[in-house]
């Protein structure tokens, strides 16, 4: 509900209240006495999604599109007439009840965009907490840094601006959104190169052993669903006139870790990692911009000016157009990295298969395999299989068959690489450790003692 205060001009009383009185509105009139043109106040209540019909009427009974106009959240209104009014509203399938007006969701859009210098040192902040977060593979900060991101404020401008025909609100939105994902990767990156320089973290670390940051290296279509997803809850958010806080922690999921790992990337000198994790920020970005500009298009939001809505829907289509053409291609990545994922996971299975069924078959009678770990020379999301890593668990006492030139045997004969996972040159190499397993009789007799060995 909202509770609407409008300055009537002079001779615009009678044309205003016949239209609040055709509609069926309780009002409280008041004189004004500034002496500014003006001949009353006018208040009166209304459903959320009668604000926008309604202004529209009074501005075709003479209220000015930029006349002082003040519309505030009403908690409670006790009137019959409001209640007939609201039913009324709410049957109209064009306004659903609940979407608030044009003039409220650019009010929102604008104040959601936050000033030039508190978003330039939030946006560093979040990126720094989060590359330190991805750096000591801890979930609960890189969590915090999403919290802190203002991003949601520019991405909501662009769209709105885009559908209400402010092409102030969308540049400056495109302007910050550009400006916030450069200054991300430059402090990620600067911040990365600090810590390694430093020693902070230990000069021997790994980033590909970090589930942080291993994680969001093969961006695949389920990425792509989660930043179309928070682009269209926030533009149904801000349309609902509800709180957006949530939403822009997922629109900054979707954005702030990528650019941490963009950024340790280019501090540990690894391209492909630069590559999979940059594709996925731009993915995201375009994505989220895209669902909410169809989002706020399919509600209904046009230009006040039903002179520039044709123009306006023609430059609405072409952004659309040109955001979903960019996501295909860059989806073409996204698709090539799912389906090497899905491969690669069942090359994987298919050599585990193969070395049980190798190693728990005759000649070798109570051998086990404890472990299969298969090793790559190459980063993610695209890497080349170098060798197969065997644990193998005999009894005590027995000598170690020949199994790593059997395995290797069977593994060359049986499998070949899945697309996108290239065969090494040389012949992918096999490697078998033993270990002595020692068992007990029921009596609780020791058959054997601990040892270990490889071959």
């Amino acid at each position: 509900m909202r509770l609407v205060e409008v300055l009537i001009p002079t001779g615009r009383r009678n044309a205003v209240l016949d239209v609040l009185d055709d509609e069926g509105i309780d009002y409280a009139l008041t004189d004004e006495a500034s002496g500014r043109g003006f001949t009353a106040v006018v208040t009166f209540p209304l459903p959320t999604g009668a604000v926008e019909p309604v202004l529209s009427r009074l501005r075709d009974a003479g209220i000015e599109e930029d006349s002082y106009t003040v519309v505030v959240d009403a908690e409670t209104v006790i009137s019959r007439r409001f209640q007939r009014l609201q039913a009324r509203f709410e049957e109209t399938e064009e306004n659903g009840g609940s979407r608030i007006a044009r003039e409220e969701l650019h009010a929102q859009a604008t104040e959601l965009e936050p000033e030039f210098d508190t978003y330039l040192a939030m946006t560093i902040i979040s990126a720094v907490v989060a590359t330190a977060g991805v750096l000591v593979d801890s979930p609960a900060v890189v969590v915090g840094s999403m919290v802190i991101a203002p991003l949601v404020g520019p991405a909501m401008a662009t769209s709105v601006g885009s559908v209400v025909d402010d092409r102030t609100l969308f540049r400056r939105g495109v302007r910050l959104q550009m400006l916030g994902i450069v200054a991300a990767t430059v402090s990620a990156a600067a911040f990365a190169f600090l810590v390694k320089l430093t020693g902070i973290i230990p000069p021997t670390l790994d980033p590909f052993t970090l589930r942080q940051f291993a994680g969001r290296l093969t961006p695949d279509f389920l990425s792509l669903a989660v930043a179309l997803g928070a682009g269209a809850a926030g533009a149904i958010s801000i349309t609902s006139g509800v709180s957006i806080a949530l939403v822009g922690v997922m629109i900054a999921a979707a954005l702030v870790p990528p650019i941490a790992v963009v950024g340790i990337g280019i501090a540990w000198n690894q391209p492909m990692t630069v590559v999979s994790s940059g594709v996925l920020v731009l993915v995201n970005v375009l994505s989220i911009n895209l669902s909410a500009l169809a989002v706020l298009w399919y509600r209904g939001y046009r230009p006040e000016n039903w002179l520039r809505q044709d123009e306006v829907r023609s430059a609405t289509f072409k952004r659309i157009a040109a955001l979903a053409v960019a996501i295909t291609i860059l989806s073409v990545f996204l698709g090539g990295v799912t389906y090497t994922s899905h491969q690669t996971e069942a090359y994987e299975r298919d050599i585990e298969g193969t070395v049980h069924s190798v190693v728990e078959s005759p000649p070798h009678e109570g051998f086990s395999v404890l472990d299969v770990r298969i090793e790559y020379d190459s980063q993610l999301p695209f890497r080349e299989p170098e060798r197969v890593v065997v644990t193998v668990g005999r009894p005590v006492g027995e000598t170690s068959p020949e199994l790593a030139t059997t395995l290797f045997d069977r593994l060359e004969s049986d499998l070949s690489a899945p697309p996108g996972v290239s065969r090494s040159d040389p012949p992918l190499d096999v490697q078998v450790r033993y270990v002595d397993v020692q068992a007990a009789t029921d009596d609780g007799r020791r058959t054997g003692s601990p040892a270990g060995g490889s071959g």
